[in-house]
């Protein structure tokens, strides 16, 4: 079991480089960054949260008493019998108790205290193992919320709940920020976002930088741009061709400030390979078989720039 949980964790990463983006959560959805957008009919499952931003997040207030009394936070959890060393000292106590009920004395001689000790470290690397591999699957997950299907254009049918009050489309899900207000999109939005899915992708295909600093913004395409470079480090080039929108659907828009947004659930199939750089041979994937994509695209424009002024602002991988 230990085996197979370190592998997960240790390959999890590389399952995904043959991916734009690496197969991660990165950029910025400007005050909701760190806020889950509403589930949709296309992405029903809650989004990853972001592995790579720039966006500055507020650090919970720390209470030095917590983690030391009774049902605190350490951890392992707070209290004696609760953490690591309650439970190692209460099974050296309690064997201990046991071998002097049946006439072995305290620790049943040196030999005994030996293979209780030895036990207990097994059992305790193992908890800490199941621990830490919880931690990792749990911080992947965020709470979603319902939806129910709104008309937008094209492929894009399905949106999120309505709250009571808010424009179609808008509203559910995650609660508002202060400092942004709901943004009702034009019918010509859609046709941008889907242009943007397949634009964007060709210049990565491409290793075209000056293309993605005029697609993304600069945060996006300085993630692109390392992802580019770790691959030249590698020898391989990603190729992506026939990209191809199945269906999508407006999660959440917004404006704050001098800046609108709008986060899409897109549904897509993409031929996606990993190509030796210099022979051109296929590492891997299928040139022949192209495959699906749920992701979560954030788009980015100033306000009131019209339909052209969207740039690729965050990518989420859905649950």
């Amino acid at each position: 079991m230990m085996a197979a949980l370190a592998a997960l964790v240790a390959l999890a990463p590389a399952l995904a480089e043959a991916k734009m983006g690496g197969g991660g959560s990165m950029g910025g959805r400007g005050s909701r960054t760190f806020s889950a957008p509403p589930s949709t009919r296309t992405a029903p499952g809650a989004a990853s949260p972001f592995e790579r931003s720039i966006a500055p997040r507020e650090q919970p207030s720390f209470n030095p008493g917590a983690a030391s009394r009774p049902g605190g936070t350490g951890v392992f959890g707070g209290g004696f019998g609760r953490g690591l060393m309650g439970g190692l000292v209460g099974g050296l106590l309690g064997a201990g108790l046991f071998g002097l009920l049946t006439g072995h004395g305290l620790f049943g001689g040196m030999g005994g205290f030996a293979s209780v000790i030895g036990l207990l470290l097994q059992l305790a690397l193992v908890v800490f193992l199941a621990r830490l591999a919880f931690n990792w699957f749990a911080g992947r997950n965020a709470a979603a919320a319902g939806g129910r299907p709104t008309p937008n254009s094209a492929a894009f049918t399905g949106g999120p709940a309505v709250g009571g009050g808010a424009p179609t489309g808008f509203g559910g899900g995650a609660a508002a920020q202060p400092r942004s207000v709901p943004l009702k999109l034009a019918g010509e939005d859609f046709p941008a976002f889907e242009r943007l899915l397949a634009e964007t992708q060709a210049a990565y295909s491409r290793e075209d930088t000056a293309g993605l600093n005029r697609l993304a913004t600069p945060e996006m395409a300085s993630y692109f741009e390392e992802d580019l470079a770790r691959n030249r480090g590698k020898g391989v080039v990603n190729r992506i061709s026939g990209v191809k929108l199945l269906q999508g659907d407006l999660s959440e828009a917004w404006r704050e400030g001098d800046d609108e947004y709008a986060t899409v659930a897109m549904r897509f199939s993409l031929v996606d390979v990993m190509e030796d750089r210099d022979t051109g041979k296929v590492v891997s994937g299928d040139p022949a078989q192209p495959s699906q994509s749920t992701e979560i695209w954030t788009f980015r424009r100033p306000a009131g720039s019209g339909a052209q002024g969207w740039t690729l602002s965050a990518i989420q991988q859905t649950a």
